[in-house]
Order: structure tokens, then C-alpha cells, then sequence
């Protein structure tokens, strides 16, 4: 009954609401979903790919994250889940080896569907900085994936903490590094670039930003004597990955913009600048 005997340990930020307990991580979650669903049906015409069957798509990732990451706790320890069913499903399970087969169950829907992978990548890179910020924002209420002690004057106290003082709010880097990423990817798509430019400024610079991050960040899960955390080692398969996609992105493809205009998709969101002028 191991993983029952360290729910203990965990003490999740919830809101009451009469008989009904609400993780206040899981609210911020599911409004990043929401968000980044809806922002991909925004980014899906500057990317070149059917807007329907990208919103598939990223209900397919989300339901393949939800059910792997059960999948996982419960194979983790098969008496606790027999004996305390409901209380095992609560738990947090979203783990490494989770998101990794989540990323090969959607990889094989995109080739099943028959949909441009690296295209589909370009379109999900602002979103992912969408729920990253969420999550972020739902990390810093909820108190955990705090930061390690410091002096500087904008640290902040940790609920539930008397022994560190004041950390650093991690939580608060990363939600403004995942807004200027946002902001950033959207206008790249906006322009003409070489397809899977866009997932690959998103996989090096966020993964480099996720590392640099860590080292900022109290620590969670080690590796015994290994050199890196496994967050930092995820962050490297991310940079190395995205290094690879910015290579094969070389090639004379279509750009974004080419293809947007084959498809007769409005410029975005550089149209929203063209329409203010024109008012003024």
C-alpha cells in the first residue's frame, strides 16, 4: 500500500464548495485546456492545417494524457487501487513516462489521420504557452513547485512553509516566460517561415528556459548521483529535439504564410494591426 501511504504527504490546494472539494490546480488546468483549444482553432489557419481536425486532435491528447496517467498510478500499485479506488484516482499522476507515451499515442493519431505533423506542431506551440502559463498560475495558488530560499526583495512566502521564509516565485518566471514565448510564437506564425520553425524556437527556447527554471526551484525528484533532475533531462530531450526539427525545417517546403494563402485564410494577426490603422 505504498503509494495510499504517501498520499499523507501530499496536501493539494482545494476549495470548498458545501460537500464538493475542487483542487485548485485542476481549475487552473482545465482553463489552460480550454484556452489553448481555443487559441488552436485561431493558430490552426496560420499553420496550414483544417482547424476541425486539429481541435480532434487536441482532444485526442488530452483524453490519451487523462487516461495514460490512471493507467500508470494504478498499474503503480494494484492492491491500493482495489482497496481505495477513488482515492488513488485523485492522486497526481501526470508523470514523465506518462507524457512521453501521451506524445507517442498522439503521434500515431497524427499519422493515422493522416495530418503534417510538424505542421500540426507549429500550430500547438503558442498554445502549450497557453496552458503553461495556467499551470503556472495554478502551481503559485495551489504552493507547490516553489523556489529555493532568497534574499531579493520580490521573494514570497509559501503557504504552509515556516522553515525557508521567503523563495523565489518560480512559478511567477515561468508565467512570464510562457506569456513573451506566446506572444512571440504567435507573431512567427504570423510571418512567412520555413514549416516547423515555429515548434522548434518553442522546443529549444522553452526547454532552455524550463532548465535554467529549475535550478531556481526547490527539488522534487532526483536520480540518486545523476548529473541532472529529471526535469532538467526532459528539458534537454525538448532543446535536442527541437535543434533536429529547426535541421529538417531547412528544406524548400511551403512556408505558413504560402500555405495560409493557397487555403484563403486571413493573415494573423498582423491583419489586426492592418484593420487599426485603417480605423485611425
Amino acid at each position: 500500500m505504498q503509494i495510499v501511504a504517501e498520499v499523507a504527504m501530499v496536501v493539494p490546494g482545494v476549495v470548498q464548495v458545501g460537500a464538493l472539494r475542487v483542487p485548485v490546480f485542476g481549475v487552473f488546468a482545465a482553463v489552460g485546456l480550454v484556452g489553448a483549444l481555443w487559441l488552436s482553432q485561431r493558430t490552426a489557419k496560420a499553420a496550414g492545417v483544417n482547424a476541425d481536425k486539429l481541435w480532434d486532435a487536441g482532444i485526442f491528447a488530452v483524453a490519451a494524457a487523462f487516461v495514460v496517467s490512471r493507467v500508470l498510478v494504478i498499474a503503480m500499485d494494484v492492491r491500493a487501487f482495489m482497496a481505495y479506488p477513488l482515492l488513488v484516482l485523485s492522486l497526481p499522476s501526470l508523470t514523465y513516462g506518462g507524457i512521453t507515451l501521451t506524445a507517442v499515442l498522439v503521434w500515431l493519431w497524427l499519422r493515422w489521420k493522416k495530418m503534417p505533423v510538424l505542421r500540426v506542431m507549429d500550430a500547438w506551440a503558442p498554445c502549450a504557452m497557453v496552458l503553461w502559463a495556467a499551470l503556472s498560475v495554478g502551481h503559485f495558488v495551489e504552493g507547490t513547485d516553489a523556489g529555493m530560499p532568497t534574499t531579493l526583495p520580490w521573494g514570497v512566502m509559501t503557504a504552509g512553509d515556516s522553515v525557508l521564509g521567503k523563495v523565489h516565485p518560480v512559478q511567477i518566471y515561468a508565467l512570464v516566460v510562457a506569456i513573451v514565448m506566446c506572444v512571440w510564437l504567435l507573431r512567427m506564425l504570423s510571418r512567412k517561415q520555413p514549416v516547423g520553425m515555429v515548434a522548434s524556437v518553442a522546443l529549444m527556447v522553452g526547454g532552455m528556459a524550463s532548465f535554467l527554471l529549475d535550478m531556481l526551484r526547490q527539488p522534487v525528484e532526483t536520480m540518486g548521483s545523476a548529473w541532472l533532475d529529471p526535469s532538467q533531462w526532459v528539458a534537454v530531450v525538448a532543446m535536442v529535439v527541437g535543434a533536429g526539427i529547426f535541421v529538417v525545417s531547412k528544406n524548400p517546403n511551403p512556408t505558413h504564410r504560402d500555405e495560409a494563402a493557397m487555403n484563403g485564410a486571413p493573415d494573423f494577426p498582423e491583419n489586426l494591426s492592418a484593420n487599426a490603422k485603417e480605423a485611425v
